[in-house]
């Protein structure tokens, strides 16, 4: 563990930048994965077809080909997005957290947009759930299609979508390491900057890491158990 000793603030900031995007892409991947599944359970042929065909597409195109077509392919249309949250806070810091470049930029709205169709599908399992007579009733006394989703049906459907929801932001988290591919010095990039300087510890620095990605996935999961068990007495 010595290398990991030696270089601890590096790791640290490295498993920040990954708790950056992956808290980044979760606000991406559920605003979108919500709107999704409006689409896919709405009334209208149009926006069940949009919806329909943004899963499929995404949810069968690996993550790190869109990560590569955002992170190269929307700079060469002259899109290349700056934002430092330094400035807007008043902050000064030489660590990577809160000062995002292009390719974190790109490669957090890849992530969150690849995990909406898995989000999609978990929102869309548990309106599923509910009997279809708790919509009918709604839309009899006059509530649109909205208030009745917003009001009746995703209110009774949150127990329901929790576990899937935790289990997608768990494997959101994991995905995050795919950014390395593109240059952004999260985690798993530290961690092979590490293997290729230390040769002699591959294992140590691979137990190291795995303990730090454990940790995060264990964060997630007793949010979800907090959340779940909120439900449970409501």
């Amino acid at each position: 563990m010595d290398a990991i000793r030696d270089n601890w603030s590096e790791v640290l900031t490295a498993f920040g930048v990954t708790i950056e995007m992956s808290v980044l892409a979760a606000i991406i991947a559920l605003v979108v994965g919500f709107l999704l599944a409006a689409l896919r359970v709405s009334p209208i042929p149009v926006g069940r077809a949009i919806g329909t065909a943004y899963v499929q597409l995404v949810r069968n195109t690996p993550l790190l080909l869109i990560m590569l077509i955002v992170a190269f392919g929307l700079p060469e249309l002259d899109l290349r997005p700056e934002l430092n949250l330094n400035s807007w806070f008043g902050l000064e810091t030489r660590h990577a957290l809160l000062s995002f470049d292009v390719f974190f930029i790109f490669a957090t709205i890849a992530l969150g947009l690849y995990t909406a169709s898995f989000v999609c599908e978990a929102v869309r399992s548990g309106i599923n759930s509910i009997p279809l007579g708790q919509a009918e009733a709604a839309r009899s006394v006059g509530m649109t299609f909205g208030q009745t989703l917003l009001q009746v049906v995703l209110p009774q459907a949150y127990r329901a979508v929790i576990p899937p929801l935790t289990s997608t932001m768990i494997a959101m988290t994991k995905n995050s390491s795919v950014a390395a591919g593109v240059g952004v010095t999260e985690a798993t990039f530290a961690m092979r900057k590490l293997t290729n300087d230390h040769a002699d510890q591959i294992v140590s620095i691979f137990i190291g890491f795995a303990i730090g990605y454990m940790v995060l996935v264990a964060l997630i999961s007793a949010a979800g158990n907090f959340l779940e068990r909120r439900a449970a007495v409501s």
